[in-house]
Protein backbone atom coordinates (compact mmCIF):
# COMPACT_ATOMS: atom_id res chain seq x y z
CA UNK A 1 0.00 0.00 0.00
CA UNK A 2 1.59 3.07 -1.13
CA UNK A 3 1.50 6.42 0.98
CA UNK A 4 -0.93 8.44 -1.65
CA UNK A 5 -3.88 5.15 -0.45
CA UNK A 6 -3.03 4.94 3.11
CA UNK A 7 -3.50 8.82 3.62
CA UNK A 8 -6.95 8.42 1.61
CA UNK A 9 -7.91 5.77 3.64
CA UNK A 10 -6.92 7.23 6.89
CA UNK A 11 -8.62 10.52 5.69
CA UNK A 12 -11.88 8.48 4.81
CA UNK A 13 -12.26 6.86 8.04
CA UNK A 14 -11.72 10.28 10.23
CA UNK A 15 -14.50 11.45 8.34
CA UNK A 16 -16.81 8.39 8.91
CA UNK A 17 -15.95 8.66 12.83
CA UNK A 18 -16.57 12.32 12.36
CA UNK A 19 -19.97 11.84 10.70
CA UNK A 20 -20.88 9.20 13.38
CA UNK A 21 -20.50 11.83 16.59
CA UNK A 22 -22.34 13.97 14.63
CA UNK A 23 -25.10 11.90 13.78
CA UNK A 24 -25.07 10.78 17.55
CA UNK A 25 -24.80 14.84 18.43
CA UNK A 26 -28.27 15.31 16.33
CA UNK A 27 -30.26 12.02 17.14
CA UNK A 28 -29.64 12.44 20.92
CA UNK A 29 -30.66 16.25 21.07
CA UNK A 30 -33.30 15.96 18.65
CA UNK A 31 -34.89 12.91 20.95
CA UNK A 32 -34.85 15.24 23.70
CA UNK A 33 -36.69 17.96 21.97
CA UNK A 34 -40.00 15.35 21.74
CA UNK A 35 -43.02 17.14 23.79
CA UNK A 36 -43.33 14.54 26.82
CA UNK A 37 -41.52 11.70 27.79
CA UNK A 38 -40.62 8.07 27.80
CA UNK A 39 -43.02 7.49 31.47
CA UNK A 40 -45.95 9.84 30.25
CA UNK A 41 -47.62 7.00 29.10
CA UNK A 42 -47.73 4.68 31.91
CA UNK A 43 -50.67 4.80 33.96
CA UNK A 44 -50.89 6.17 37.47
CA UNK A 45 -46.94 6.78 38.00
CA UNK A 46 -46.33 8.42 40.88
CA UNK A 47 -43.68 11.59 41.48
CA UNK A 48 -41.38 9.31 43.54
CA UNK A 49 -41.50 6.38 41.36
CA UNK A 50 -40.76 8.83 38.13
CA UNK A 51 -37.77 10.24 40.00
CA UNK A 52 -36.78 6.25 40.89
CA UNK A 53 -36.92 5.37 37.24
CA UNK A 54 -35.18 8.74 35.81
CA UNK A 55 -32.13 8.02 38.17
CA UNK A 56 -32.33 4.49 37.56
CA UNK A 57 -31.67 5.54 33.82
CA UNK A 58 -29.78 8.59 34.02
CA UNK A 59 -32.62 11.02 33.13
CA UNK A 60 -31.87 12.74 36.41
CA UNK A 61 -28.30 14.25 35.74
CA UNK A 62 -27.82 17.41 33.65
CA UNK A 63 -28.47 17.16 29.58
CA UNK A 64 -24.40 17.76 29.05
CA UNK A 65 -23.62 14.96 31.16
CA UNK A 66 -26.23 13.18 29.74
CA UNK A 67 -24.80 13.75 26.35
CA UNK A 68 -21.10 13.01 27.17
CA UNK A 69 -22.05 9.68 28.87
CA UNK A 70 -24.15 8.71 25.92
CA UNK A 71 -21.53 9.52 23.60
CA UNK A 72 -18.90 8.06 25.55
CA UNK A 73 -20.91 4.17 25.46
CA UNK A 74 -22.16 4.85 22.13
CA UNK A 75 -18.84 5.02 20.52
CA UNK A 76 -18.37 1.54 22.14
CA UNK A 77 -21.85 0.10 20.34
CA UNK A 78 -23.66 0.23 24.46
CA UNK A 79 -26.55 1.43 23.63
CA UNK A 80 -28.18 1.24 27.00
CA UNK A 81 -31.51 -0.65 28.54
CA UNK A 82 -34.36 -0.35 26.43
CA UNK A 83 -36.96 1.29 28.79
CA UNK A 84 -40.44 -0.64 27.50
CA UNK A 85 -39.22 -4.06 27.44
CA UNK A 86 -39.86 -6.20 30.65
CA UNK A 87 -36.87 -6.56 31.90
CA UNK A 88 -33.20 -5.49 32.22
CA UNK A 89 -32.80 -6.11 28.20
CA UNK A 90 -30.23 -4.08 26.71
CA UNK A 91 -30.86 -1.85 22.79
CA UNK A 92 -27.87 -4.31 21.83
CA UNK A 93 -29.28 -7.31 22.59
CA UNK A 94 -32.61 -6.30 20.47
CA UNK A 95 -30.55 -4.94 17.41
CA UNK A 96 -28.49 -8.30 17.66
CA UNK A 97 -31.97 -10.36 18.50
CA UNK A 98 -33.97 -8.62 15.02
CA UNK A 99 -30.38 -8.58 12.80
CA UNK A 100 -30.58 -12.02 12.38
CA UNK A 101 -33.65 -11.83 10.41
CA UNK A 102 -32.88 -8.73 8.42
CA UNK A 103 -29.57 -9.30 7.71
CA UNK A 104 -29.87 -12.82 6.19
CA UNK A 105 -32.77 -11.90 3.75
CA UNK A 106 -31.12 -8.49 2.80
CA UNK A 107 -27.49 -10.02 2.29
CA UNK A 108 -29.41 -12.53 -0.01
CA UNK A 109 -31.27 -9.70 -1.61
CA UNK A 110 -28.36 -7.35 -2.04
CA UNK A 111 -26.28 -10.02 -3.91
CA UNK A 112 -29.23 -11.42 -5.94
CA UNK A 113 -29.33 -7.28 -6.84
CA UNK A 114 -26.20 -6.81 -7.69
CA UNK A 115 -25.41 -9.58 -9.92
CA UNK A 116 -28.31 -9.89 -11.87
CA UNK A 117 -28.64 -5.89 -12.63
CA UNK A 118 -24.91 -6.42 -13.46
CA UNK A 119 -25.68 -8.86 -15.85
CA UNK A 120 -28.87 -7.35 -17.31
CA UNK A 121 -27.73 -3.42 -17.54
CA UNK A 122 -24.35 -5.35 -19.44
CA UNK A 123 -27.14 -7.56 -21.53
CA UNK A 124 -28.72 -4.14 -22.26
CA UNK A 125 -26.19 -2.06 -23.01
CA UNK A 126 -23.78 -4.90 -25.40
CA UNK A 127 -27.64 -5.14 -27.18
CA UNK A 128 -28.25 -1.64 -27.27
CA UNK A 129 -31.64 -0.48 -29.41
CA UNK A 130 -32.68 -3.77 -30.43
CA UNK A 131 -35.99 -5.70 -28.68
CA UNK A 132 -33.30 -6.89 -25.84
CA UNK A 133 -32.39 -3.85 -24.64
CA UNK A 134 -36.19 -1.88 -25.01
CA UNK A 135 -37.54 -4.83 -22.48
CA UNK A 136 -35.18 -4.94 -20.10
CA UNK A 137 -35.48 -0.91 -19.17
CA UNK A 138 -39.38 -1.10 -19.57
CA UNK A 139 -38.95 -3.65 -17.01
CA UNK A 140 -36.65 -2.06 -15.03
CA UNK A 141 -38.39 1.16 -14.93
CA UNK A 142 -41.59 -0.79 -14.18
CA UNK A 143 -39.93 -1.85 -11.16
CA UNK A 144 -37.85 1.03 -9.91
CA UNK A 145 -42.30 2.72 -9.93
CA UNK A 146 -43.94 0.03 -8.68
CA UNK A 147 -44.56 0.83 -4.72
CA UNK A 148 -42.82 -2.41 -2.50
CA UNK A 149 -46.07 -2.96 -0.95
CA UNK A 150 -48.08 -3.90 -4.35
CA UNK A 151 -45.22 -6.10 -5.63
CA UNK A 152 -45.54 -7.97 -2.06
CA UNK A 153 -48.83 -8.14 -2.76
CA UNK A 154 -48.94 -9.86 -5.70
CA UNK A 155 -46.47 -12.21 -4.69
CA UNK A 156 -48.26 -13.24 -1.99
CA UNK A 157 -51.35 -13.82 -4.10
CA UNK A 158 -49.96 -15.70 -7.00
CA UNK A 159 -47.46 -17.26 -5.16
CA UNK A 160 -49.19 -18.64 -1.80
CA UNK A 161 -52.88 -18.04 -2.85
CA UNK A 162 -53.31 -19.18 -6.77
CA UNK A 163 -50.46 -21.86 -6.97
CA UNK A 164 -49.60 -22.64 -3.10
CA UNK A 165 -46.06 -23.43 -3.89
CA UNK A 166 -44.70 -21.05 -1.08
CA UNK A 167 -45.72 -19.88 2.77
CA UNK A 168 -46.62 -16.56 3.39
CA UNK A 169 -44.30 -16.28 6.22
CA UNK A 170 -42.12 -18.43 7.94
CA UNK A 171 -38.32 -18.54 8.86
CA UNK A 172 -37.31 -21.77 6.94
CA UNK A 173 -35.63 -21.49 3.38
CA UNK A 174 -38.58 -21.62 1.85
CA UNK A 175 -40.59 -18.58 3.63
CA UNK A 176 -37.33 -16.77 2.69
CA UNK A 177 -37.98 -16.86 -1.19
CA UNK A 178 -40.60 -13.50 -1.03
CA UNK A 179 -39.04 -11.18 1.02
CA UNK A 180 -35.96 -11.59 -0.71
CA UNK A 181 -37.23 -11.62 -3.88
CA UNK A 182 -39.41 -8.03 -3.22
CA UNK A 183 -36.11 -6.14 -1.41
CA UNK A 184 -33.84 -6.80 -4.01
CA UNK A 185 -36.60 -5.72 -7.10
CA UNK A 186 -35.61 -2.20 -6.95
CA UNK A 187 -32.38 -2.26 -6.24
CA UNK A 188 -31.66 -5.16 -9.09
CA UNK A 189 -33.48 -2.50 -11.32
CA UNK A 190 -31.72 0.46 -10.46
CA UNK A 191 -28.47 -1.21 -10.88
CA UNK A 192 -29.36 -2.19 -14.11
CA UNK A 193 -29.92 1.35 -15.69
CA UNK A 194 -26.77 2.15 -13.64
CA UNK A 195 -24.44 -0.57 -15.71
CA UNK A 196 -26.33 -0.21 -18.45
CA UNK A 197 -25.73 3.53 -18.79
CA UNK A 198 -21.90 3.35 -17.44
CA UNK A 199 -21.31 0.32 -20.08
CA UNK A 200 -22.64 2.40 -23.28
CA UNK A 201 -19.75 5.34 -22.04
CA UNK A 202 -17.00 2.80 -21.51
CA UNK A 203 -18.10 1.19 -25.07
CA UNK A 204 -17.52 4.27 -27.04
CA UNK A 205 -14.15 5.06 -25.46
CA UNK A 206 -11.10 5.00 -27.69
CA UNK A 207 -9.33 1.89 -25.83
CA UNK A 208 -12.32 -0.11 -26.59
CA UNK A 209 -12.07 0.26 -29.91
CA UNK A 210 -8.05 -0.03 -30.18
CA UNK A 211 -8.62 -3.71 -28.24
CA UNK A 212 -10.66 -4.77 -30.71
CA UNK A 213 -7.94 -3.11 -33.42
CA UNK A 214 -6.00 -5.20 -31.63
CA UNK A 215 -7.95 -8.33 -32.13
CA UNK A 216 -9.40 -8.89 -28.58
CA UNK A 217 -12.11 -11.07 -28.59
CA UNK A 218 -15.63 -10.26 -26.96
CA UNK A 219 -15.14 -11.88 -23.57
CA UNK A 220 -11.95 -10.31 -23.20
CA UNK A 221 -13.23 -6.91 -23.88
CA UNK A 222 -15.76 -7.41 -21.76
CA UNK A 223 -14.26 -8.85 -18.80
CA UNK A 224 -10.94 -7.08 -18.91
CA UNK A 225 -11.91 -3.96 -20.42
CA UNK A 226 -15.36 -2.96 -20.24
CA UNK A 227 -17.03 -4.21 -17.38
CA UNK A 228 -14.18 -3.65 -14.76
CA UNK A 229 -14.57 0.38 -15.70
CA UNK A 230 -18.47 0.13 -16.06
CA UNK A 231 -18.76 -1.14 -12.23
CA UNK A 232 -17.51 2.10 -10.88
CA UNK A 233 -20.96 3.89 -10.57
CA UNK A 234 -22.06 0.46 -9.24
CA UNK A 235 -19.93 0.53 -6.43
CA UNK A 236 -20.70 3.53 -5.20
CA UNK A 237 -24.37 2.85 -4.90
CA UNK A 238 -23.84 -0.41 -3.38
CA UNK A 239 -22.37 0.49 -0.47
CA UNK A 240 -26.00 2.70 1.00
CA UNK A 241 -27.60 0.01 -0.69
CA UNK A 242 -26.58 -2.88 1.39
CA UNK A 243 -27.00 -1.41 4.47
CA UNK A 244 -30.75 -0.29 4.01
CA UNK A 245 -31.36 -3.33 2.48
CA UNK A 246 -29.82 -5.82 5.23
CA UNK A 247 -31.39 -3.27 8.00
CA UNK A 248 -34.30 -4.39 6.45
CA UNK A 249 -37.33 -2.20 4.89
CA UNK A 250 -40.56 -1.74 7.21
CA UNK A 251 -43.31 -2.66 4.73
CA UNK A 252 -41.96 -5.78 3.56
CA UNK A 253 -41.31 -7.07 7.25
CA UNK A 254 -44.41 -5.99 7.80
CA UNK A 255 -46.64 -7.64 5.36
CA UNK A 256 -44.35 -11.21 5.33
CA UNK A 257 -44.62 -10.87 9.43
CA UNK A 258 -40.60 -10.31 9.57
CA UNK A 259 -39.54 -9.57 13.26
CA UNK A 260 -36.77 -7.21 11.72
CA UNK A 261 -35.00 -4.64 12.29
CA UNK A 262 -37.04 -1.76 10.70
CA UNK A 263 -40.17 -3.53 12.27
CA UNK A 264 -38.56 -2.99 15.77
CA UNK A 265 -37.79 0.85 14.88
CA UNK A 266 -41.50 2.10 14.05
CA UNK A 267 -42.53 -0.05 17.38
CA UNK A 268 -39.61 2.14 19.56
CA UNK A 269 -41.28 5.05 18.61
CA UNK A 270 -44.35 4.00 19.13
CA UNK A 271 -43.85 3.11 22.28
CA UNK A 272 -41.26 6.01 23.45
CA UNK A 273 -38.70 3.55 23.93
CA UNK A 274 -36.10 6.57 23.86
CA UNK A 275 -32.85 4.36 24.07
CA UNK A 276 -33.98 2.07 22.01
CA UNK A 277 -35.27 4.99 19.20
CA UNK A 278 -31.49 6.28 19.55
CA UNK A 279 -29.64 2.92 19.41
CA UNK A 280 -31.68 1.62 15.93
CA UNK A 281 -30.87 4.81 14.32
CA UNK A 282 -27.28 4.96 15.09
CA UNK A 283 -26.82 1.67 14.67
CA UNK A 284 -28.09 2.28 10.56
CA UNK A 285 -25.57 5.48 10.53
CA UNK A 286 -22.68 2.60 11.73
CA UNK A 287 -24.00 0.56 8.75
CA UNK A 288 -24.18 3.38 6.19
CA UNK A 289 -21.02 4.76 7.14
CA UNK A 290 -19.22 1.67 7.23
CA UNK A 291 -20.69 0.73 4.11
CA UNK A 292 -19.81 3.72 2.17
CA UNK A 293 -16.25 3.48 3.50
CA UNK A 294 -15.81 0.27 2.01
CA UNK A 295 -17.66 1.55 -1.55
CA UNK A 296 -14.69 4.30 -1.77
CA UNK A 297 -12.19 1.61 -1.01
CA UNK A 298 -13.30 -0.52 -3.48
CA UNK A 299 -13.97 2.29 -6.45
CA UNK A 300 -9.97 3.16 -5.80
CA UNK A 301 -9.21 -0.44 -6.07
CA UNK A 302 -11.13 -1.22 -8.89
CA UNK A 303 -10.34 1.84 -11.17
CA UNK A 304 -6.54 2.63 -10.56
CA UNK A 305 -6.83 5.68 -12.84
CA UNK A 306 -9.44 7.70 -10.21
CA UNK A 307 -7.46 10.18 -9.14
CA UNK A 308 -7.12 10.25 -4.83
CA UNK A 309 -7.79 13.51 -3.48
Amino acid sequence: MNKKLAFYILKRVLLAFLTIIIVITVTFFAVQLIPGGPFTSEKAVSPETLARLEKMYGLDKPIFIQYINYLGHALIFDFGYSIKSRGAVTVGSIIADRMQYSAAIGLIAAFIAIIIGVALGSLAAYKHNTTTDRVIMVLSTASVAMPSFIISTILLYLFCNVWQILPANGFDWRGYILPTFTLSLYPMAYITRLTRSSTLDVLGSDYIRTAYAKGSSFSRVLYKHSLRNSLTPVITYAGPMIAFIVTGSLVVEKIYGIPGIGREFVASITNRDYPEVMGLTIFLTYLVVIMVLVSDILYKVVNPRVELE
